[in-house]
């Protein structure tokens, strides 16, 4: 007798036996299951072995080994920031100080001008995070950049950059108040460290510096305790809901744009801004020459 005779009455047994029955659901459900998880790494942007691919600038780095990835992007934050220092500068050293918040408009508009660039590449497109947390995310956004430039009307640029060099003491609060971080000692005494020195600047430079102000003292202040919050509430908003930096980017950077265009209306602060930059922009044309060398300008 084959085994094919037996087949009917083994289903059948397996149909009129409950424990038997729920044992072959479980087993579909597995199998179905497992074919779901094969499909979603196969279409994700990762590698075959389930990792995620480093890409900056639209260069992809796994070919290189960790430590070189690791120095490209430290020494790319080095190079792109101390040209961001420089133009930075040079714009407030042309009469742009009473206009802080007219310059963080134009960058907003142009961070969301390339995160729209950068994300018409992914296949990918669906935001993650809720619009709601990405509101929070902007007002902070805002908050850090507009408070950043405006400082820059009561301090000399160096006070301001090591100011900014202490972002690590808020941060490490917010890790501890936000997301319920635990530092060594280490990180303790490198913040106390940071500190002594932020206080042995500000006491010399209070005297050297003529540019130096509480007013501005106090805007860098807030807009490094935006910063603090804003980087805690961004990596917890990430991990929860495996988000992407350029979505990040696109949209704290597109929805406080509104935000700040929108202040610059009601205030009144958006014509006498625009105004000023086409002064500026004819008198370049004008006269060129005085504008060629920026060192010359700097008074470097």
């Amino acid at each position: 007798m084959s085994r094919n005779d037996f087949r009917p009455k083994t289903l059948k047994f397996a149909r009129n036996n409950p424990t038997l029955r729920s044992l072959m659901a479980d087993s579909q459900k597995l199998k179905l299951n497992h074919s779901i998880i094969s499909i979603s790494n196969g279409g994700s942007g990762g590698n075959s072995d389930g990792r995620k691919e480093l890409v900056v600038l639209g260069i992809a780095l796994d070919s290189l080994p960790k430590s070189a990835q690791f120095f490209v992007c430290c020494g790319g934050v080095f190079v792109f920031y101390l040209i961001y220092g420089y133009v930075q500068e040079w714009i407030f050293r042309t009469g742009m100080k009473p206009f802080g918040w007219y310059l963080t408009l134009v960058q907003f508009a142009w961070y969301s001008i390339f995160g729209i660039f950068e994300t018409s590449f992914k296949k990918d497109k669906t935001r993650k995070i809720p619009l709601k947390t990405y509101s929070l995310l902007a007002f902070l956004t805002v908050a850090t950049m507009g408070l950043s430039n405006t400082s820059l009307s009561y301090l000399n640029y160096p006070t301001q950059v090591i100011f900014k060099c202490c972002k690590l003491i808020p941060v490490m609060i917010g890790g501890i108040i936000i997301q319920g971080k635990s530092y060594r000692l280490l990180d303790f005494l490198a913040c106390l460290s940071m500190s002594i020195g932020l206080i042995l600047f500000t006491l010399a430079d209070s005297t050297v510096q003529p540019e130096f102000n509480h007013t501005g003292v106090v805007l860098i202040s807030m807009a490094l305790c935006a910063d603090a919050v804003i980087g805690n509430v961004q990596e917890k908003a990430m991990k929860a809901h495996k988000s992407s930096n350029t979505e990040v980017v696109l949209y704290s950077y597109s929805i406080g744009f509104v935000y700040i265009f929108v202040g610059l209306i009601f205030s009144g602060g958006l014509g006498p801004a625009f105004k000023f930059c086409a002064q500026v922009r004819g008198k370049i044309r004008s006269k060129p020459t005085d504008y060629h060398s920026s060192s010359q300008f700097l008074d470097i």
